[in-house]
């Protein structure tokens, strides 16, 4: 029984698989397949075949499909006639395929359907001559005999030992009636030579056994007792021996060749059973049958019966020993398995390549000299190359064998052979092996999930990972990576971002690919140096001799002088090994007694001559579409697939039964026998691949599929393959859906069930198909199938969530990109580019179904009835999934996320750190992010994906440069390094140590100047200048600062020729920027007392614009200096247009601009951009006609100076402060030192369809009415007036005038008014419905603002607080409109904190909570307040429940809070909390108040259970939202997207059981606690009992004043 992976291995053996050491393991099986060898007499037991392959067999490959395994039937007899059987049913072959069951089958591997026939014994295929001499001994004296012998059997020279060979039937005469048949001769002679001694008991079988007797020795007797893979079901004919003689007997037993019972056959068959019986009687299943004439008629009920007991026992038992056996396979299961099997499968590959190896010994040792040579310095990746075939795979196994002694200490050698298994397929996968291999070599952490989960971050963590382990000292690394041209992700790409460009001391890696390919031409532009390049050339004249007879040797087999001369002629002087090994394929087969052709010279030919060959012995058809198969599929096929798939073929089908009739009237298949035999012959030309469990079959060399491609792929036949392909693995003709065929003999169609496997998307819960789903859109898409591609796979929500959710965001994009060049559909696009922004959400909170179906329903449902073909579609199976969904959920029901087709282009994730630097290189469309880990990062942003990780620094890369028309930058660190990179290669130039500041604190290189004419760069920092020469990397000179007074700006007045720098002290330097000579220093004259905090240089004025921290902006020359404009804060940043004619200035929240003038410049609007946040970048637009700023609260605003300042955008950044805006043509870039992720931006509005236009609100003072109709909020630019947002317009249908800064907003939905309190403390309220009177509420006290408002839930009351006074009024139903009358109460707090939100309740009550977090309940009927457990922070919302009985409470501290509002006490604590982000922005209870839904600081949504508080729901927004209002079925929320969110919450009344809202979330950073407040009073008062202090703080908190509001 074989088994799916390597077994338990010793500590000791994993330690030596893990240094790459190979281990005496045997060849590592990591099946997950059920193989059963069928065994039956030839021409018996068809009935129960046929019975077999209707009903048992579908069965159990639903059952295996379901348990993550491949079924699979070897059944030889199937569909084959008795005279082709047993010309070609040879033990020998049948044995191999019972190997091959017994060695990959998991559970049963043979079952024998044994009945009354013993079967024929054959002739053997091959004697050798010392058996022969001994049958000839014997048979010397009946001549006839001998001669009948001889005629049938010619020595073979060539073999060794010399062998004598049967010939085939049709090559000798037929014999005459009198003659005895040879099965017989040979018998008595072999029966003679055994009495004798002269042969053994072994030797003697060989005449005596039929092919079942054979199979069931192998198969069940040769194993151990009580070996459950094998069993035998008897058919037992009650009384057959008392009938033997009856016709319809006859027909069922054994037979002469005269008709007669044959009784030897009889007798032979019942000492099998006995001997069963006697070894094994556990494994026998006998059935047994009274005896009746019509016993094999289908009418006949016991034999009905029979059957079917028969079909059923079958599956029970086969089932019982693939459970069994996974049972043992879990236990035995080790932590890691995936990985050691990756490594044994890699080892005994190598094993098996270098079995015979020949020639390379001076490049083996030229390459052992040059790791020597290169393993104590930094050094270039090795890279041999070669033509196909050349031989450059065994060269790289048998270094990797020698590794361990080539450099003379311990090292570590890792080797993958790519493209051979799933985890060498692709470039993620491969990474992801490799670290954990080297993780595990060298004691390291393993990659942690969140590494693992992003491609760009897995290199990233590869490159650490090469220079942690060169930082080790004591053991080396070799990387050896064979074929990396067979690497997906290379094949398709021009770059090669994982691989580092020098590996670093005692780290060696070396590639190999073939010459003449892309592959090779792009590491050539990536790897420059010409000495990392080694070719592998062909073996001279006698090493290809050598080759030829060491291939020989070992196959024991030689050639006579004629053939050799033959065989030599047509190598002259060959060394090409994958030449010599064709060569070898053909002439092994020759033999002594025969003359062959010249074979081909060169490889191709020898290629088409195998094919002819081929097609000669099996037939031109068969091998054209099986060969057209296996190169057409995507990474190959199983043989079970194979098979199911020429089943599918009807040509195929039709020339196989052009002789015969099928067996069956009710199905057809391919019959197996001929597969066996074509791959037999085959097999030097296929090597098998191990992927997800199956072994898939591929075509070994380059070569014959190159030369498949050209025979039996040309013009429509390779759509026809393809097209065959997408219908098997779409399961159109499973599950018993009958495919039409004409056979030749029938001639009228038939309607027959192929029996050929089922293929949907899920075999069970937690299953995925993943051969459906690599395999079909590729069949579809060359079938040239576009619709079904697009209605079955990229349009088909379930589709997109099974392979999303096994395969990951990558695998689910990859499919998109393989289909979007050949496909014109911009719906496609949409989804694929809504996918793109479902990015970030998966990858916090993991790929699960939830994840993805509310992600793409909130992007797509925007486009619903405008592209109902695709999208449409897809929102409707979303809906769908979500109705039939067993655990609650939070469903979208309008669209609310980044539509597809917007400004966001990418959220790019790749980084581990905050980013610090980034620069365009425009020319080359790329990116380079540098970050506080010192790595940087080279993206193509149109592709979306790393090109180069750029290591060399130790700590924050400070600034960046980018230069030479795009194809270099340089780079500054706080590790005092300047490195100069090339952006094509990705090759690191230069490194330029700048070191010894006066000031060692001081931060090094703050920026950078390129005098490019001059090969020099400026490094400034504020303690020195320093200018080097980029070529010779030698200092031009140094200009040291003042330590107590260090330079605040420098700049680089390129037409002047100066270096011009402000000190923070007012002092102006002057020096010559190509020597360092200062030619002047003076005082600022127009700034006094003020501290420089930044500046940016116009070149075309010669002016360094500078900024101080009290406001003043200074034009500074270096002759004078003037004031540009006093701002009222400090200036924070300054930008300029690429023309330098718009010059931005940056302070506090806001941003001003200006236009340059003769004189400078001058102010260009009379109002300020303003931010709700302090404002951090800016950048602006590339025709000066829009400007992009950023502030500390993530916002990014896009402006148009075109229009005066009319704010076109609002953007969310990365959820961390908007530190730094850079922009490149139309695309810009927003990052965060806080964030290691960054986002990409347009500028231009693209051609695609939008939805309509997000309202831009910044404040978060949002109000929503009519249902969602209308949104109403401060309008942008002037906070005096209320904007009225028509969201199904997506425009401002009006707005209205408060005279005053508005504070907050209310609508009271039903009386249809909105309040606005102001910044006066004025509360004006607008009837929704009319233009009537506007009603003005006054303020308690002069000027004091509204801190905020409440409506009761009935909307007949309204609480307005201020600082510490709340005023609680009355609404009454008046006509036109409402009446307010009031204030019906007033009370002061008397407290020092304010207030900071508030609720009220009909009966007067009022819930308000603080800054501090201080919570209170206060009842105005009856004066009295009631103090509740304060909060750690302060307290940001408060919502009363609408029945009035509950409240929760939020606060920035991540805690919420649920109270009885009747017994004043605590119900349950609620915390939710985020390393990413903390706090509660907002909370409302549903309709029914049985859920609480709050809004969160990290841009989520949760759900929690008032009843209980359990957590629900939690979904990821992508906005903060700042209020939600309950609807009849859930909630909607205004969005800082400008957005608002419907979303239904469903919550099934059969919850499933232990349903955990956050089994998604697969990184460990957030927690979720909900605990009873009873038991947070027992723990207190246990913790008071025992004198403990650490509760005293918090009771001072609680109980702090006395509480007692004063009324007024």
């Amino acid at each position: 029984m074989g088994s799916m992976s390597v077994g338990p291995l010793s500590p000791g053996t994993r330690q030596r698989l893990l240094q790459g050491q190979a281990v005496s393991l045997p060849a590592p099986s990591s099946s997950r397949s059920v193989a059963i060898f069928i065994s039956s007499a030839i021409s018996d037991m068809d009935t129960e075949r046929e019975v077999l392959q209707c009903t048992a067999y579908p069965e159990l490959r639903s059952f295996c499909q379901k348990h993550g395994l491949t079924f699979e039937v070897v059944d030889l007899r199937w569909g084959i006639p008795n005279t082709q059987a047993t010309d070609h049913l040879t033990v020998e072959l049948c044995l191999e395929e019972l190997d091959r069951c017994q060695k990959t089958s998991i559970g049963p591997a043979f079952v024998a359907l044994l009945g009354d026939q013993y079967g024929p014994c054959l002739v053997p295929q091959r004697i050798e001559e010392k058996e022969w001499e001994a049958l000839r001994a014997q048979l010397t004296s009946r001549p006839r005999n001998l001669e009948l012998v001889a005629r049938h059997f010619r020595r073979d020279d060539n073999a060794i030992p010399p062998t004598y060979l049967l010939q085939p039937p049709g090559s000798v005469e037929a014999p005459g009636p009198e003659e005895a048949t040879l099965t017989s001769v040979l018998r008595g002679g072999a029966q003679e030579a055994w009495r004798l001694g002269l042969i053994s008991q072994e030797q003697w079988e060989c005449y005596h056994r039929s092919v079942i007797e054979w199979e069931i020795e192998r198969g069940l007797l040769s194993s151990a007792p009580g070996a459950q893979g094998a069993t035998v079901f008897l058919r037992d004919v009650q009384d057959l021996s008392k009938h033997i003689l009856d016709d319809c007997s006859l027909k069922m037993v054994d037979r002469l060749a005269d008709g007669c019972l044959d009784t030897n056959a009889q007798s032979l068959l019942l000492g099998l059973k006995g001997r069963i019986l006697d070894a094994q009687p556990g494994v026998l299943k006998s059935h047994r049958l009274p005896w009746s004439r019509d016993l094999v008629n289908p009418k006949n009920k016991a034999h009905a019966r029979y059957l079917k007991e028969l079909s059923e026992q079958f599956v029970a038992r086969t089932t019982h020993q693939v459970l069994e056996q996974l049972r043992e396979l879990e236990s035995a299961r080790q932590e890691l398995g995936w990985l050691y099997q990756e490594i044994c499968h890699h080892l005994w590959r190598s094993t098996e390549s270098t079995r015979i190896f020949c020639g390379h010994q001076e490049l083996l040792a030229q390459l052992g000299q040059r790791l020597r040579q290169d393993d104590s310095q930094p050094h270039t990746p090795l890279v041999l190359f070669g033509p196909p075939g050349i031989g450059r795979t065994s060269l790289m196994c048998k270094l990797a064998e020698q590794v361990p002694g080539l450099l003379g200490h311990k090292t570590v050698a890792i080797l993958r052979l790519l493209g051979t298994s799933k985890m060498s397929l692709d470039a993620r996968s491969l990474l992801r092996s490799v670290c954990f291999q080297l993780c595990l070599a060298y004691g390291l952490p393993l990659p942690p999930t969140q590494v693992l989960e992003v491609h760009a971050r897995m290199g990233h963590f590869f490159h650490t990972l090469l220079h942690t382990v060169s930082c080790r000292n004591f053991e080396s690394l070799v990387l050896l990576l064979d074929s990396v041209d067979d690497l997906d992700s290379i094949c398709h790409s021009w770059r090669v971002s994982w691989l580092p460009l020098k590996c670093p001391p005692r780290v060696h890696i070396i590639l190999s690919t073939c010459s003449g390919q892309q592959v090779l031409h792009t590491l050539q532009q990536t790897l420059k140096d010409p000495s990392a390049y080694w070719e592998v050339k062909a073996l001279s004249g006698c090493q290809g001799q050598e080759l030829i007879q060491l291939l020989f040797a070992a196959e024991r087999r030689t050639l006579s002088p004629a053939q050799r001369d033959i065989l030599w002629a047509s190598l002259p002087e060959c060394g090409h090994p994958g030449r010599l090994r064709l060569a070898f394929e053909e002439a092994r087969k020759w033999v002594s007694f025969t003359v062959p052709v010249p074979l081909a010279t060169t490889v191709e030919e020898a290629t088409h001559q195998l094919c002819i060959r081929l097609e000669e012995t099996h037939g031109q058809l068969l091998v054209a579409h099986v060969l057209g198969y296996i190169v057409s599929s995507r990474y190959g096929l199983s043989e079970a697939e194979l098979k199911d798939v020429l089943s599918l073929d009807d040509e195929v089908l039709q020339a196989v039964y052009q002789d015969w009739t099928p067996p069956s009237k009710e199905l057809l298949r391919f019959p197996p026998l001929l597969w066996v035999r074509l791959r037999r012959d085959l097999a030097h030309c296929l090597t098998r691949r191990p992927v997800d469990g199956c072994t898939l079959l591929a075509i070994a060399n380059r070569q014959l599929s190159k030369v498949i491609r050209v025979r039996y792929l040309s013009g429509p036949e390779k759509s026809k393959r393809h097209s065959v392909l997408a219908e098997f693995f779409s399961g159109a003709w499973s599950q018993g859906t009958k495919k039409l065929i004409t056979l030749p003999l029938v001639g009228k169609p038939l309607n027959l069930d192929r029996k050929v496997a089922s293929q949907p998307l899920w075999f069970s819960g937690t299953v995925a198909n993943w051969r459906k789903l690599t395999e079909l859109p590729f069949h579809l898409l060359h079938a040239g199938h576009m619709e079904e591609l697009k209605q079955e796979v990229l349009g088909n929500m379930d589709w997109i969530s099974c392979r999303g959710i096994s395969g990951g965001i990558e695998d689910l994009l990859d499919d998109f990109d393989m289909c979007a060049s050949h496909m014109d559909s911009p719906e496609v696009g949409m989804v694929r580019e809504a996918l793109q922004l479902c990015r970030p959400a998966v990858e916090l909170r993991g790929m699960e179904n939830s994840v993805l179906y509310s992600e793409l329903l909130a992007r797509l449902l925007f486009f619903a009835k405008s592209h109902p073909v695709v999208i449409g579609q897809l929102c409707q199976q979303a809906q769908s999934w979500f109705r039939a969904c067993p655990h609650p959920m939070l469903v979208p029901l309008a669209g609310f996320l980044q539509p597809p087709g917007g400004r966001l282009q990418a959220t790019l994730t790749g980084c581990h750190k905050g980013i610090t630097a980034v620069a365009w290189s425009l020319e080359e469309k790329l990116l380079v992010v540098g970050t506080q880990d010192g790595i940087m990062t080279v993206w193509d942003v149109e592709e979306q994906q790393v090109v180069h990780i750029l290591t060399g620094h130790t700590a924050e890369v400070r600034c960046i440069r980018v230069f030479a028309q795009g194809t270099l930058a340089i780079s500054a660190s706080k590790d005092h390094t300047l490195r100069l990179w090339s952006l094509l290669s990705g090759q690191e130039k230069v490194t330029i140590v700048d070191r010894g500041s006066p000031n060692p604190t001081e931060s090094q290189s703050g920026d950078l100047h390129i005098d490019e004419i001059n090969k020099v760069i400026y490094s400034i920092s504020s303690a020195k200048i320093s200018v080097w020469n980029l070529e010779t990397t030698k200092l031009v000179f140094c200009i040291p600062g003042e330590a107590s007074d260090p330079w605040a700006c420098v700049t680089l007045l390129a037409a002047q020729g100066v270096l011009l720098a402000v000190s923070k002290g007012g002092e102006v330097n002057v020096w010559n920027s190509a020597t360092g000579k200062l030619q002047g220093n003076r005082q600022l004259s127009s700034i006094r007392e003020e501290t420089p905090t930044c500046a940016v240089c116009i070149q075309t004025q010669a002016k360094l614009v500078t900024g101080f921290n009290s406001g003043s902006i200074s034009l500074v020359s270096s002759r004078e200096d003037s004031l540009l404009e006093k701002l009222p804060e400090a200036v924070g940043f300054l930008v300029v247009s690429e023309d330098e004619s718009v010059l931005a200035a940056g302070f506090g929240r806001s941003v001003r601009i200006f236009l340059a003038n003769s004189q400078g410049f001058h102010r260009f609007m009379a109002t300020d951009l303003e931010h709700e946040d302090v404002v951090e970048s800016a950048v602006l637009g590339p025709e000066n006609n829009v400007i992009i700023t950023g502030s500390r609260d993530a916002l990014i605003q896009v402006w148009s100076l075109s229009e005066q300042g009319t704010l076109l955008d609002v953007l969310e950044g990365v959820g961390a402060p908007a530190s730094l805006l850079v922009r490149g043509g139309t695309l810009v870039v927003s990052a965060s030192w806080k964030s290691s992720s960054l986002k990409v931006w347009d500028l231009v509005s693209p051609q695609k369809p939008r939805p309509p236009a997000p309202f831009l609100d910044r404040t978060g003072l949002t109000a929503v009415s009519h249902h969602g109709s209308y949104i109403y909020f401060p309008k942008v630019g002037d906070k005096n007036k209320v904007t009225i947002w028509d969201l199904a317009e997506g425009e401002e249908q009006d707005f209205l005038d408060t005279s005053n800064e508005v504070r907050c907003l209310e609508v009271a939905e039903q009386a249809k008014l909105l309040f606005t309190g102001l910044i006066s403390g004025i509360v004006l309220v607008f009837p929704l419905n009319s233009r009537q009177d506007v009603l003005c509420i006054p303020p308690p006290e002069a000027r004091k603002a509204v801190n905020c408002m409440s409506l009761s839930k009935s909307e007949d009351r309204l609480a307005i607080a201020y600082d510490n006074i709340v005023l609680v009024l009355d609404i009454s139903p008046g006509d036109p409109c409402p009446t307010i009358e009031g204030p019906a109460y007033t009370f002061y707090t008397q407290l020092p904190e304010t207030i900071a939100s508030v609720a009220v309740l009909a009966d007067y009550r009022v819930l308000y909570g603080m800054t501090d977090g201080g919570l209170f309940l206060y009842d105005c009927a009856r004066s009295k307040v009631f103090p509740l457990e304060a909060h750690g922070s302060r307290v940001s919302c408060v919502e009363v429940s609408h029945g009035e009985q509950l409240a929760v409470s939020g606060a920035e501290d991540a805690l919420l809070c649920l109270w009885d509002l009747q017994a004043c006490r605590g119900m349950f604590e609620m915390i939710y909390e985020s390393s990413y982000c903390r706090g509660v922005r907002c909370a409302c209870f549903s309709k029914d108040d049985k859920y609480v839904f709050a809004g969160m600081k990290d841009r989520s949504i949760i759900a929690w259970s008032a009843l209980d508080g359990t957590l629900l729901a939690v979904q990821f927004v992508h906005a903060v939202v700042n209020r939600i209002i309950p609807t009849s079925n859930g909630f909607m929320a205004p969005t800082s997207h400008g957005y608002l969110i419907r979303e239904r919450f469903q919550y099934p009344s059969a919850r499933a059981s232990q349903q955990d809202p956050l089994k998604n979330f697969k990184k460990t950073v957030w927690l979720v606690k909900t605990r009873h407040r009873k038991e947070q009073l027992a723990a207190a008062e246990a913790s008071q009992d025992t004198g403990s202090m650490a509760t005293e703080g918090k009771e001072s908190k609680s109980n702090k004043h006395s509480q007692v509001c004063l009324i007024l």
